[in-house]
């Protein structure tokens, strides 16, 4: 990455206080070589038009030495997640790693091989069951286990299967109760804001190297390929669920609101071994992503950690998840999975002691220690989420945004705020001359703060937009968590080059095809420009031939409502009836597929006046994937 810094004085003494204060146990060095079978040969993924979906050679440099402009924790992560190929886990068990974000790992059944969370993409799921195959033979995929509803666990589904084996009952699809319903709603409903974000969050778009991109923490970072969704076929609904698959049977524990709203953990009693999905995992995780999602319950996951070990840990010999590597020998993994669940409940129950003596999330950050037995375990550390965040996200899950104080409840908006603050200190230059003398001081968080003020009331004041990327950058350098140190360096970036928009888009055409009627009239009715629309009245009929069901819009006030029109209700008369299937009501609506022509080939028939729904069309407003985020 082309800066104009190199790391400080500061952040170079910080750096060896780091290495200083490391864990010194090695196991994990040799866990996650351990049945290496085979690599992927170049370790790059393609379409099949060229693009390059997955690149793992641009990682190459990981294997120097530590640079002092990386955090040596992160730089040890980052050299260990970028380790990828086909291991043997246990006999019958193998995984493919470092091919995503995510781990997919085989089962072998009695005539093939079950599938568990195919990745982001389809090429780079396909890439890996090719992997496999090549060295365990040409088996079919019997099964596949999506562990949770986020898209790295689930966009590569038509890359180990297909609609038609699924449909035909060759390949069942199993997830936990709820998994289509939160998979579709957070990428369709926020997907364009939590996309943006993403790119900041994986770096995405910066340059690899040792002054850009080394890693996310969790994995590499996302690919960059077509993400696909196949649904469940098998509904997993309960804890103590038994299912067999092509000979294998499994034991499911639910475990929502985990990692994910819809996530579970099973275990494999014929070769016992667990797999915990994301909810334990070689970092200490997120309970709100930088990214954006629901706030995760630390005190939830916790418990749920307790079940695991209770009903499966102690009769298990190697323990896998959906990241990272296994970890073997019962007494071994009992006591990682201890640790994991001991961290969780620590940072919640800590948090909630002293919110209730009246310290805000960001005070309790600050002053928040692990006990030195947490603290000593490599897995523990904020590769991914972080103590600091993590903090301030059970303050926000109990006590939400606002902290008590009335100064708080009314306060300017950010450019408005910046325009008051850079007054009050003197103007644009005084507070560049006093934040230049902070900055060469090492106090660079005053700087990040002080600074952005300055952009904010005067964005294209160039001093102020150098003076906060040479800041973020040192920030980033010194950060051991690799999502925080992505933001940092992303941000730096887009302040010296323009934003770079959102690489990777997950509004796919399977996931909209995988929404229920209500979520898609919800990703209509949560783009009404409001303002604009408040003085229609609309009332449009949708008889959806294929569920035998009709479905009410509603326009009024600025807001669209909708909902199954009750048989027999006294209710007014539509303006329009539009009668068609739910795919190409999504065709219509939300895959921007002309309506005229629908109609004309006689996928659509119209009784009544439409020119309602064009009234409604007319008020639906564009997310803006490209919006600003360093920059008002």
């Amino acid at each position: 990455m082309s800066t104009a810094t190199e790391p400080s004085e500061f952040i170079v003494a910080e750096q060896q206080r780091a290495a200083a204060a490391l864990p010194t146990d090695t196991t994990d060095l040799a866990d996650a070589d351990r049945g290496f079978i085979a690599a992927l040969e170049p370790g790059e993924v393609r379409t099949s038009d060229g693009k390059v979906v997955w690149d793992n050679e641009s990682y190459a440099f990981l294997q120097g030495t530590c640079p002092a402009s990386v955090n040596p924790s992160l730089w040890r992560q980052s050299g260990i997640v970028v380790k990828q190929g086909l291991y043997e886990v246990a006999a019958g068990i193998y995984q493919i790693r470092g091919l995503d974000l995510s781990n997919m790992t085989l089962i072998e059944g009695t005539t093939g091989v079950l599938v568990i969370d195919p990745l982001i993409s389809a090429e780079t799921a396909a890439a890996g069951l090719a992997l496999y195959r090549a060295h365990r033979g040409d088996r079919p995929v019997t099964g596949l286990i999506y562990t949770h509803s986020h898209a790295d666990h689930f966009g590569g589904a038509m890359g180990v299967t297909t609609v038609a084996d699924v449909a035909a009952g060759r390949c069942p699809v199993l997830a936990p109760a709820g998994f289509l319903e939160h998979a579709v709603a957070e990428n369709i409903y926020v997907g364009t804001a939590m996309g943006r974000r993403s790119a900041y969050m994986y770096g995405a778009a910066l340059p690899r190297g040792p002054k850009g991109q080394v890693g996310a923490g969790l994995g590499q970072t996302t690919s960059l390929g077509t993400i696909t969704l196949i649904p469940p076929t098998v509904d997993i609904t309960s804890t103590g669920q038994v299912e067999t698959v092509d000979g294998i049977r499994i034991v499911f524990q639910l475990t929502p609101g985990t990692e994910a709203p819809a996530e579970m953990n099973f275990y494999f009693p014929d070769m016992r071994a667990l797999c915990m999905a994301e909810n334990a995992t070689h970092t200490l995780h997120n309970l709100l992503t930088l990214r954006g999602a629901l706030v995760r319950d630390s005190h939830v996951w916790a418990k749920y950690l307790t079940e695991s070990i209770n009903l499966f840990a102690r009769k298990s010999d190697v323990v896998f998840a959906s990241h990272h590597w296994p970890t073997w020998d019962t007494e071994r993994l009992v006591e990682y999975l201890s640790l994991q669940r001991d961290l969780y409940g620590y940072l919640h129950d800590q948090t909630v002691r002293r919110l209730n003596q009246g310290y805000l999330g960001g005070e309790i950050a600050e002053m928040l220690e692990l006990p030195p037995a947490i603290a000593d375990a490599w897995h523990t550390h904020g590769y991914y989420g972080s103590v600091s965040h993590n903090v301030k996200a059970i303050y926000q899950r109990y006590m939400g945004w606002f902290d008590g104080n009335p100064a708080h409840l009314w306060e300017h908006p950010p450019v408005e705020s910046a325009r008051r603050h850079v007054e009050f200190m003197g103007g644009v230059d005084e507070v560049l001359r006093k934040a230049q003398t902070a900055y060469d001081a090492g106090d660079y968080r005053w700087v990040a703060q002080v600074v952005n003020y300055v952009i904010f009331a005067d964005p294209a004041h160039a001093a102020a937009k150098t003076l906060q990327a040479n800041t973020f950058e040192q920030l980033g350098y010194g950060a051991e968590n690799a999502t925080w140190r992505n933001f940092f360096l992303s941000g730096a970036y887009e302040l010296r080059n323009g934003s770079f928009g959102t690489p990777t888009m997950t509004n796919a055409p399977t996931m909209l095809e995988a929404l229920t009627i209500e979520q898609i009239f919800d990703a209509i009715a949560l783009r009404i420009d409001g303002p604009k629309a408040w003085n229609l009245r609309v009332v449009i009929d949708w008889h959806i031939t294929d569920e035998k069901r009709t479905y009410r819009l509603e326009l009024r006030n600025g807001l669209m409502v909708h909902y199954d029109k009750p048989d027999g209700a006294d209710l007014p008369d539509p303006d329009a009836s539009f009668t068609l299937t739910r795919s190409i009501l999504i065709r219509a609506l939300l895959a921007g597929e002309n309506l005229g022509a629908l109609v004309a080939a006689g996928d659509i028939a119209i009784a009544g006046d439409p020119s309602g729904l064009n009234a409604v069309v007319g008020v639906i407003d564009a997310p803006d994937p490209d919006f600003a985020i360093v920059t008002p």
